[in-house]
């Protein structure tokens, strides 16, 4: 009788061992935009829809979800600073651990991607700057931003901290701090969007510095075995782009290393493009060098 050879295991169907997490395989549910929760409030098809996807020892990361009124951008999107938000997830939650799943949160603010219709009282959207975003191609004509006074920023800082704490409150295991995808932090960091002459604007630190007062307060309040960052330095999007992604990469790799036991970092590698702020770049030597690609400490998407 002859036979086979034995086949390799596949890798992304191994155990991993993710800070304190033990997960059975390395697919992750991405976060995603859905749209559904009226009110503002996660309804409970979303309970359906998560475990669904849930399988034991997997992780899911959930939509983006925004930290205050102020932060909205979207329809339907839910958020996570009201004690009805918090105990709507909660039966969410539930369907996810008992299907043996690990659950984060990604928390979210997306600054100028908005329009008055969607703040409070009509005003207008807040960022690191005025500058409005250019209508795209869809003909989407985001409203005029306010630009953040220098005493605001902390206020902003402290309901991702909360927002943070919500969603252990949930029952969520960790959150992941939306710094992505021309949003509110990118706003900042990038030096397309950040035209300011206080201590959050100007070099490479100080417009970093709000997403790292950011970090440090959500690690602070959860543990930073619980925190985990998206970031995008390469992709050019909404108007948000910057000078040197290379330097804003590895800067801001550095700031996450200084948090022993910080999860991960869910890095987007560019893909997304416009005839405004160019096409694709390489990935370049010198980011994956400063990431260093294990898995528990930065994917690539």
């Amino acid at each position: 009788m002859v036979h086979a050879p034995a086949k390799e295991a596949i890798p992304l169907l191994t155990p991993h061992k993710m800070g304190q997490l033990e997960l059975s395989h390395r697919m992750v549910l991405a976060p995603l935009t859905r749209c559904r929760s009226y009110g503002h409030v996660p309804q409970p098809h979303a309970a359906v829809y998560y475990s669904q996807r849930a399988t034991n020892g997997g992780l899911l990361i959930a939509e983006a979800t925004v930290i205050s009124p102020t932060a909205q951008g979207y329809p339907d999107t839910p958020g996570i600073y009201t004690q009805q938000q918090i105990e709507a997830w909660k039966p969410i939650v539930d369907a996810v651990h008992r299907k043996g799943a690990l659950f984060f949160l990604q928390i979210w603010h997306v600054g100028r991607v908005s329009t008055t219709d969607f703040q409070p009282n009509g005003q207008a959207p807040i960022s690191s700057t005025d500058k409005q975003i250019t209508p795209d191609d869809s003909g989407m004509v985001y409203s005029k931003p306010r630009r953040l006074r220098t005493d605001e920023i902390p206020q902003i800082v402290d309901d991702f901290r909360r927002a943070a704490r919500n969603a252990i409150e949930a029952g969520f295991d960790g959150v992941e701090i939306h710094g992505a995808h021309g949003y509110l932090l990118e706003q900042f960091m990038k030096d397309s969007a950040n035209d300011r002459t206080d201590e959050y604007g100007g070099s490479l630190e100080n417009r970093c510095r709000f997403a790292v007062e950011v970090i440090d307060a959500v690690a602070a309040e959860v543990g930073a075995h619980r925190v985990g960052i998206r970031l995008s330095p390469f992709d050019n999007y909404m108007d948000c782009f910057d000078s040197n992604p290379v330097a804003l990469g590895s800067y801001m790799v550095q700031q996450l290393n200084k948090h022993p036991g910080f999860l991960y970092c869910h890095m987007v590698e560019p893909r997304m493009t416009s005839s405004k702020n160019g096409g694709r770049s390489p990935m370049p030597p010198a980011i994956q060098e400063a990431v260093q690609w294990d898995f528990h400490r930065c994917w690539r998407v």
